[in-house]
Parts: C-alpha cells; structure tokens; sequence
C-alpha cells in the first residue's frame, strides 16, 4: 500500500469516528449506567441493555436479536463478568450485519461488467439525495469512470438546476429535459444516451415526495420499467436514500419505498448530525438490504462506502 493510500485510509477513519461521535457517546454513556455496580450479566443487565439498543433506534426485533444472541453466548461460554459485554456486543453486531451483505463492498470500484451501468436513487425530499448522487459520482469519476447524471426529478423546484450543479462540480456528464416533463421519459433518454456515448455509469435522479402518495410510488414503478427498455437488465441498482437522523421515520419510509420498487441498496445520511446511528443496524437486519454508503460529513468526500468492520470499530472505540 502507498503512503497516501495510508493516509488517505487514516482520514476517511477520523472522518468516520468524528461522524459517530454523538452515537457513540450517547450510546456508552447508556451502557455504563446499565453495568453500574454489577460484575455479571443476569437478567436485568440484559433488559437494560435492550432498552439502550431501542434508543439508539438499532430497532425492536434487532435488539432482541442481538440480546438474545448475547445471552447465549453468556451461557455457553460460561461467561459472568460485565468487563467484556462491549466484545461480545461488537461481535453479535458485526454478525447481524454481515448476514445481509452490509459493508462488503470494497471502494468505488464497479465489480459489475454491465456498461453503462446504471443506479437509480430513490428517497423522500429533505434525506440529502441530490447531494448523495454528486458525491457518488465524484467518486466514481475519481475512480476514472464516466458518469452521466439524469434528472428525472421534474417536479420539485430547482431540483434539475441542483443536480446540474452538481455535474458541473464534479466534471461529468448531465441529461435534462426541464422542468414538468415525464420522467420515465427522461430516465429513458438518459439511458440511452448514455449506452450510445458507451459512459461507464449512469445516475437517475428520481421525484422525492412524500413516500404515502401512492402516485409517487406508482411513477418510480414506471422510471424502473422504462429504463429496463433504454437497456437489458437495468437498472442495475436501486439505491435509496434515508436521512439517519430521522431514525424510525427512516424504516418506516424504507418500508414503503421497498415495496414500490426493488430496493438493492441503501445510502445512510446525516450520520455526523445525530446519535441515532444504531438505525443503519436496524435497517440493515429488517429489509435484508445492504447499506452501501453512509454520510459522515459535509464534504464531498464525506460519503464513505459503508466498511462494517470500520463502522462498529468506531461505534465502539
């Protein structure tokens, strides 16, 4: 590895544990007063500690998962202290994870031969998804792919002018039919185009509002559908952003976006901003979805690919 492969590995870990800073002090502040005066892990230890889990909005049937798993690791093991709950914890954590996939994913590297190989971004308004689609692309132009962006996002004001600026940004390529147009329509061209100009990667920008408006949720059906006839077997992947601060609003927007379309992979927000991390667990072991990306900044380089290994290191450093 080269020295700024080391450097670079190094920042993008501060970078992640100053983002989980407020979980995690939230959290073991939590843990403390759990384990206070106690040198075993019996039955009340336990229920406390599930009740920190919930809090952290891990999520109801997570947190018996992993108390339940706990628990019999504690008598198999014949286990008594409280000195190495946090261990075992991590453990269970990093196992709930890796079940669905979550943090396998190396880098920006594409390990799909599809070209162009296109993304779908869903999400409701305010979750950060306009800005989620520039900093992937970023990355991936980094990378030294080509990237054409398409704004199929007709409806809300200035969201095609903010995903222009984004491309402009970051230095790649852009499809826009304007304001008020169809965005199947639009996803389709872009797909095309893109197919036609043999771009490496294609990201659709979709419509954003509220996840109950079942026309919403009928119009991503159809995005979905045009572009698989712009290409075979596409999308390849439908990625979709939750803001992490908004915790269990967070799955329950996830539950109805998962229905209207196949839902592959998740994008985490606003991380840095809230001690609601333990949602990227509950995401995660409720939908079988693997979380793909976290945001733990504000900077362009500040979305991270998600490294469960990293993430629960940091969780509990």
């Amino acid at each position: 590895m080269s020295l700024f492969g080391k450097f670079f590995n190094k920042e993008r870990k501060e970078d992640l544990d100053k983002g989980l800073e407020k979980t995690k002090t939230s959290f073991f502040e939590n843990i403390k007063k759990t384990v206070a005066g106690k040198s075993t892990i019996d039955e009340e230890v336990l229920d406390n500690l599930e009740e920190v889990l919930i809090a952290s909005d891990v999520g109801v049937d997570t947190s018996i998962k992993i108390i339940e798993r706990i628990e019999q690791r504690v008598a198999r093991d014949k286990y008594v202290g409280t000195a190495e709950l946090n261990e075992i914890m991590r453990d269970e954590i990093v196992n709930v994870l890796s079940e669905n996939n979550t943090g396998d994913y190396e880098d920006y590297t594409l390990e799909s031969e599809a070209r162009p190989y296109v993304i779908l971004v869903v999400g409701v308004n305010g979750v950060g998804k306009t800005t989620t689609i520039g900093k992937i692309a970023h990355q991936f132009q980094e990378k030294g792919y080509s990237v054409m962006l398409g704004a199929a996002d007709t409806f809300r004001a200035a969201a095609v002018d903010q995903l222009k600026i984004w491309s402009e940004r970051v230095g790649c390529r852009f499809y826009s039919k304007g304001m008020h147009t169809d965005p199947a329509a639009v996803a389709y061209e872009t797909v095309a185009k893109a197919k036609e100009d043999k771009m490496d990667i294609v990201i659709v920008d979709t419509a954003g509002r509220l996840h109950t408006k079942v026309g919403l949720m009928n119009e991503l059906s159809k995005i979905h559908r045009s572009i698989g006839k712009a290409l075979d077997g596409a999308p390849h992947e439908v990625l979709l952003v939750l803001d992490a601060s908004t915790g269990q609003n967070a799955i329950e927007q996830a539950r109805h976006f998962t229905k209207a379309t196949d839902v592959s992979t998740i994008a985490l927000t606003k991380l840095d901003g809230t001690a609601k991390g333990g949602v990227v667990i509950g995401i995660s072991d409720q939908f079988k979805i693997p979380v793909k990306y976290i945001g733990v900044g504000e900077g362009i380089n500040h979305l991270q690919i998600f490294n469960k290994r990293e993430f629960v290191d940091s969780f509990f450093k």
